[in-house]
């Protein structure tokens, strides 16, 4: 067990100004949410937002409305991704489909993904994986050839842009999240937003019967931010990273989704969100430029790119292990990402009857991301950088 300074993986910062918000916010319930959404529609130019309990309910809720208008039922999505997209995809009664990826950029591979698509295709889930944004361009061509539905996942890459252009907001639908290690955070909560009427129609009729969670849950999940507040710094995350019931790093398949509203306390607490997310995106935007500059990682976009978590692909697994084993020793912030494909999840895995997606189960193998978060210092920086180099070159 490490004691003293440990940088956490992934971070999103609350002052106590943020928490104070909160506590407005819980009193003025209506009005915090309402300004949030205005706030929200005008920033990323969006005709309607809903704001939900978390960004796997905002993905579920949309797929969930896709379903009510259409008799197709396959939603296609990376075979290498996050565990909630396809726990989403089951909530709302729907097939995952899976496509392999690109190595290099934790996007489809586009050649598989238009062989995959079919008559029964509903829609496809687009993913900006650590924030590395995805080929979106390319996905809306073949989706629109197929009178497909693209749902861009940008639930770890809030406030980035591609070409100019604000991910979340390039598909016909997109979803954000606030959860505890994402650009910003409230704690939890997601986001939909669509430029869509009809898209904005079916998503409301399904929004409008649900409630936020109780004052007692609101309370119990505010303790606990208060408390991740606090832990969250690397002086004091030693403390919550020793202790294993926490479940810190662990990746879980979710086994229930709530389908709620935002609270008043988790709109409150974002009352200065577009400050924080600047400031949080500037300072992984730099982190991430300077490991990429340092370790000459080919996938950088420039100094812009606000990555959530920088990823890099060791050699092979002996070499991933090494590097984290080493970094959980030393307390830099060094993370596993999902253990493995989609198709391999075991609560799950006879959903696809033996499938294989050979990229994304190399990528299972032997990625690692780099924090890029606002609590790193440039003397962690340092140390990453070589613990790297020095890896890479034994």
């Amino acid at each position: 067990m490490r004691v003293g300074r440990t940088v956490p993986p992934a971070a999103a910062p609350l002052g106590p100004a943020d928490l104070w918000h909160g506590v407005a916010g819980a009193l003025r319930p209506a009005e915090s949410i309402r300004a949030l959404e205005d706030e929200i529609r005008r920033e990323f130019s969006v005709g309607h937002v809903f704001t939900v309990s978390s960004g796997t309910a905002a993905l579920a809720l949309t797929l969930m409305a896709l379903k009510a208008g259409s008799t197709r039922r396959d939603v296609v999505i990376p075979a290498y991704t996050c565990f909630s997209v396809p726990a989403a995809v089951l909530k709302a009664g729907l097939r995952p489909v899976l496509c392999d990826i690109d190595s290099s950029t934790f996007d489809f591979d586009h050649a598989q993904l238009a062989r995959t698509l079919g008559d029964n295709t509903l829609c496809v889930v687009a993913h900006h994986l650590f924030g590395v944004p995805a080929g979106i361009e390319r996905i809306r061509a073949l989706c629109a050839a197929h009178g497909i539905v693209l749902v861009e996942d940008a639930a770890q890459a809030m406030g980035a842009a591609s070409s100019g252009r604000r991910l979340g907001t390039l598909g016909d639908v997109g979803i954000f999240s606030l959860g505890r290690g994402k650009n910003i955070t409230c704690g939890s909560g997601g986001i939909i937003v669509t430029n869509s009427g009809a898209l904005s129609e079916a998503i409301g009729r399904l929004y409008a019967p649900l409630t936020a969670a109780s004052r007692a849950a609101q309370l119990a999940d505010f303790v606990c931010l208060v408390i991740m507040a606090i832990f969250i710094r690397p002086w004091l995350y030693w403390i919550p990273a020793a202790l294993p019931f926490l479940g810190l790093g662990q990746t879980v398949f979710p086994k229930e989704i709530r389908l709620k509203r935002l609270s008043g306390v988790q709109a409150g607490l974002l009352r200065n969100w577009r400050r924080r997310l600047a400031g949080s995106n500037q300072a992984r935007a730099a982190t991430a430029a300077y490991f990429s500059r340092q370790l000459s990682l080919r996938r950088s976009r420039g100094d812009g790119q606000p990555y959530l978590r920088l990823p890099i692909v060791a050699s092979n697994a002996a070499e991933k292990d090494r590097l984290f084993a080493l970094s959980q020793k030393r307390g830099l912030g060094l993370a596993l990402a999902y253990p493995t494909p989609i198709n391999e999840i075991p609560e799950i895995r006879s959903t696809f009857d033996g499938q294989r997606f050979p990229t994304a189960r190399t990528v299972s193998e032997r990625l690692l991301t780099l924090p890029t978060h606002p609590w790193v210092s440039e003397k962690d920086r340092r140390a990453i950088a070589a613990l790297c180099r020095d890896v890479s070159a034994a």
